[in-house]
């Protein structure tokens, strides 16, 4: 009997892990008695949005992949993502976001819907709400492998108001409000999880300070025993457990490790 299951992987841009008791949204405490969680896993430096990304999808550090900043830079040697992994495993995977330079951690032809929200044309807090509908519809519609659905709002709350500042905190707990929407209509054969990329402090993020470095990640799955604890977990350890829960091998290049 196969083990395998279907992943949605939701992250929140900028979210710190001590934010979390702070925004006192009840569904915090049901996810962490549902499955596995950390609030010490680490990012990678520097610790900016589209390197961790990168890092997140190809499991490599920045030194590797090569992408040191928020513009995208070609790989010397490609390393195939998690996207390029699971659609070469005859997977369907899709992609929901709200900030635009994401549109480069998966190749073409590797996803089978995508879709972008600017954070221009509507809030950023109204397109954490669009994207949740159209990811929450993707999946009753087509039933993907896999599907990454971003939500920046809490991130640009930061860098507008700085981390842990009430608009922050609030902030939080509307992504949460997301996150509980969407999980509680998954299908049974869906495992999920939650993270973030990077934290913060004051009105930024990029240094090798704990709150910059340190994120949370909470995994749901028929793997996962509910209540426990993940004892050491890196931002590139993520694209090799998505990839175990789909019953897909990691790449031979990726460096990061199953959580499961």
């Amino acid at each position: 009997m196969s083990i395998s299951e279907k992943v949605l992987l939701i992250l929140v841009d900028g979210m710190r892990p001590d934010a979390l008791e702070l925004c006192g949204h009840p569904y915090v405490g049901r996810l962490k008695s549902a499955g596995s969680h950390t609030l010490s896993a680490t990012t990678v430096m520097p610790s900016v949005t589209l390197p961790c990304h990168m890092s997140l999808f190809h499991s490599v550090p920045p030194q590797r992949h090569g992408v040191l900043d928020n513009v995208y830079t070609p790989q010397a040697r490609p390393i195939p993502g998690l996207f390029e992994q699971l659609h070469r495993h005859g997977k369907t995977c899709g992609m929901f976001y709200n900030w635009e330079q994401l549109r480069d951690v998966g190749r073409p032809g590797s996803l089978a819907r995508s879709s972008f929200v600017s954070g221009t044309a509507y809030t950023y807090e109204e397109t954490n709400e669009i994207l949740t509908d159209r990811a929450m519809a993707y999946i009753a519609d087509s039933a993907p492998d896999f599907v990454f659905l971003y939500l920046g709002a809490v991130d640009e709350v930061g860098h507008r108001h700085g981390w842990m500042s009430e608009p922050y905190i609030e902030s939080v707990r509307a992504s949460w409000a997301c996150i509980e929407r969407i999980a509680d209509a998954l299908p049974k054969d869906y495992a999920l999880i939650v993270t973030s990329d990077h934290g913060g402090h004051d009105r930024t993020h990029g240094t090798d300070m704990p709150e910059d470095m340190t994120t949370p990640v909470f995994v749901r799955s028929r793997l996962a025993s509910p209540g426990s604890r993940i004892e050491r977990a890196n931002i590139i350890d993520l694209a090799p457990t998505v990839a175990k829960l789909c019953g897909v091998p990691s790449h031979d290049d990726w460096e990061g490790r199953s959580l499961l």
